[in-house]
């Protein structure tokens, strides 16, 4: 289907501390990528995002901090619109959850569900903290996961594993408040009855985003639905946020998952009303295409609760695609806001100044679109030093300095050109790499799409080296102006380009080339004279360089600080209990080890098995087939946690029925001394079917 326009999102972030570089490669980036791809295309879109000022994590803040709720997300959400400002995220509207406006409106959705008796008020047993005399909302409370055995879970989600809880799920809970032991209390709420939606969501989610979603998000879903929806309370007990609109809830708030994807509609209310538009546009006409972009631990919200409340509301069109990301680590291990165990955003901006866009190209180089990545300081390093300084950054100096030496600053033109049919391959192999970028951006591939945008320098680069016009010009100076406007185009076509990966870069690339680019579009990469003949280029006596090199003690700095952290009062945490371990096995010949047939794989569904707390069923791709796989491992890794992995398959095992399933190979884990199972993958993804050895 052609939409007329397009409404994208991204993930509020909670106004209750920094933005870190997980965030932005898990949403923000992302997100501004497309919007800029989209706004070159010409089509209509807008950008909607804001603070996430209500729920538990804003009263905790506080509480910390010793201020109140309203100065913590003052403080927060004017740091956070700031911070990406700076880093050039390209929103219509960064707005609020504290506005009138979001109050109104939250409250309008919440009525019309409740007018139409779509909610189910019923009373229930909550945690309550005897000391504080309060009813605790999921933050407030922590606990052991019953499903990983983390002893620092909370009571809506479980962070190493990425479980969803109910706070009575916890095993030994304790009060964030007063640190006792919470009891049970009665107390009233009114119910969303997502078991109802269900047959809903079947066939709108498992059977018209199947193939279509990307396999994270579809598989997670299908997770959740497979093991059955339950009612989820759409209020809490809290003295923060929005009121719950009737005459008999005193005390109620919204629960902050119905309030905050409604910050979305807000901010576009508030944006309309700025421009003077029609923001029923953008979330009501079936002609307008719905995007949200988020991190893989919202991926239930935006693609069942959510959903659902649009869709019972019955006015509001539904999300086309959620291309949610899995997580950032950083050095080998899960960011840590607790531990100071993160790049913070702002930081980063203080300290590295004028080089936003090397940060953007290394968050999409090594975005974490199917499954978990690792940002290292040392790759940052490399990356900037042998991609964007000597690829891209020496490339663009060399045509424009070359231009200077040969043609006085002036773009020659194609006359006397020597070998027309180079140029025209090179004219081509741009065009075929800007349909590839688009292919790849159209898909939500922004790693490859980046990788693609690199390349078109890697081709210029090759042009100027097979050509060398500054040996030409000794034997046949007539030929060197032609093969340096062939080259001013490529670098006027990556100009365009990096408006989309690289905005402040493009700016600078314009300006040595003495134009703003406007004149230039999406259609400029297919064009041969993008710069005209007679335009004159920069004219300043130092070219100035579109990248510098990072030196070893830079990157030295963010390590020492990185490792001054985890030393630091709180990362202090006892030392992992040594275990032995296992002995080794009996000898084997090589021929038995050759028996054996070893296979990546990907994990394209998974769900428990009934009856048996040990199991997960798995439908495996192992590039040769699609086999089912029952592990005992349930006690370690949560269904949804699976889904996407990549691991390591044994395929030739005999196959053998488990609990009534035919299992068909064996998936390998390392296993923990001491307890526990560790997920076998590939640093980066690789074909499936590749045999280990």
């Amino acid at each position: 289907m052609e939409f007329k326009r397009t409404t994208v999102t991204a993930a509020l972030p909670y106004a209750n501390g920094p933005l870190h570089i997980g965030h932005i490669a898990g949403a923000y980036l992302p997100a501004d990528l497309y919007v800029r791809y989209l706004r070159m295309r010409g089509r209509e879109v807008i950008f909607m995002c804001g603070s996430d000022e209500h729920g538990a994590a804003i009263t905790l803040r506080a509480k910390k901090e010793g201020i109140s709720p309203q100065e913590i997300i003052d403080k927060y959400h004017v740091l956070i619109r700031d911070t990406f400002q700076r880093f050039g995220i390209a929103f219509d509207m960064y707005h609020r959850t504290s506005s009138p406006i979001h109050h109104q409106t939250s409250q309008d959705f919440f009525r019309v569900l409740y007018e139409k008796g779509e909610f189910t008020e019923k009373s229930s047993e909550q945690y309550y903290d005897e000391d504080y005399k309060q009813f605790l909302a999921d933050r407030y409370i922590t606990g052991t996961c019953p499903i990983c055995a983390n002893p620092n879970a909370y009571g809506d989600q479980c962070e190493r594993c990425g479980s969803t809880l109910n706070p009575t799920d916890l095993i030994q809970p304790v009060s964030i408040l007063s640190g006792k032991t919470p009891v049970l209390r009665q107390t009233t709420h009114w119910y969303l009855p997502l078991d109802k939606y269900q047959p809903w969501l079947e066939e709108w989610l498992i059977e018209g985003k199947k193939g279509i979603w990307k396999n994270n998000v579809y598989g997670q879903c299908s997770s959740w639905l497979k093991e059955g929806l339950q009612p989820r309370s759409m209020t809490r007990d809290l003295d923060w946020g929005v009121d719950v609109p009737l005459p008999d809830a005193e005390g109620k708030k919204l629960y902050v998952w119905l309030d905050a994807p409604i910050g979305y509609v807000s901010a576009t209310k508030q944006w309309a009303a700025d421009h003077g538009k029609d923001w029923e546009l953008y979330w009501k006409d079936p002609e307008t295409r719905l995007i949200h972009f988020i991190g893989k631990d919202n991926i239930v919200f935006h693609c069942i609760i959510f959903p659902s409340i649009l869709h019972t509301h019955g006015e509001y069109i539904l999300p086309d695609n959620v291309p949610a990301n899995e997580f950032l680590n950083l050095e080998g291990e899960k960011m840590s806001t607790s531990r100071n165990h993160a790049v913070w955003l702002h930081e980063y901006l203080d300290e590295f100044p004028g080089k936003e866009d090397v940060l953007r190209y290394v968050l999409c180089s090594i975005m974490p679109e199917a499954k978990d990545s690792d940002f290292t300081w040392k790759d940052f390093q490399a990356r900037n030093n042998s991609e964007l300084a000597d690829i891209l950054g020496n490339y663009v100096n060399r045509v424009v300095s070359l231009t200077r030496k040969y043609c006085d600053g002036i773009a020659p033109g194609y006359a006397g050109a020597q070998n027309p049919d180079a140029i025209a391959v090179l004219h081509a192999q741009v065009s075929q790499q800007a349909s590839l970028i688009a292919d790849s951006l159209e898909n939500f591939r922004f790693r490859e799409a980046q990788q693609e945008f690199i390349n078109i320098a890697r081709a210029g680069n090759k042009y100027l080296t097979d050509e060398e016009p500054w040996k030409k010009w000794k034997a046949s100076p007539e030929a060197v102006p032609a093969i340096l406007h062939a080259s001013l185009q490529v670098v006027a076509k990556l100009g365009v380009l990096a408006r989309i990966f690289l905005p402040h870069t493009a700016d600078r690339i314009f300006s040595l080339l003495e134009t703003d680019g406007l004149h230039l579009s999406w259609e400029s990469l297919a064009s041969e004279d993008a710069i005209a003949a007679g335009h004159r280029i920069t004219q300043v006596e130092v070219l100035p360089l579109l990248f510098e090199k990072i030196e070893d003690e830079t990157i030295q700095r963010q390590l020492d600080r990185l490792a001054t952290a985890k030393q630091g009062p709180a990362a202090a945490s006892p030392e992992p209990e040594a275990h032995p371990v296992e002995a080794a096995k009996g000898e084997i010949t090589y021929e038995d080890f050759q028996k054996m047939d070893i296979r990546l794989g990907t994990i394209l569904e998974a769900e428990r098995v009934p009856k048996a707390d040990k199991l997960l069923k798995f439908k495996v791709d192992t590039g040769l087939d699609i086999r089912t796989i029952v592990s005992g491992v349930a006690e370690y890794f949560t269904p949804e946690s699976m889904i996407g992995r990549q691991v390591p398959v044994l395929i030739n095992l005999k196959p053998r029925t488990i609990r009534g399933v035919e299992s068909q190979g064996m998936i390998l884990f390392a296993e923990i001394p001491g307890g526990g199972l560790f997920a076998l993958a590939p640093e980066e993804a690789l074909q499936n079917g590749s045999v280990v050895k």
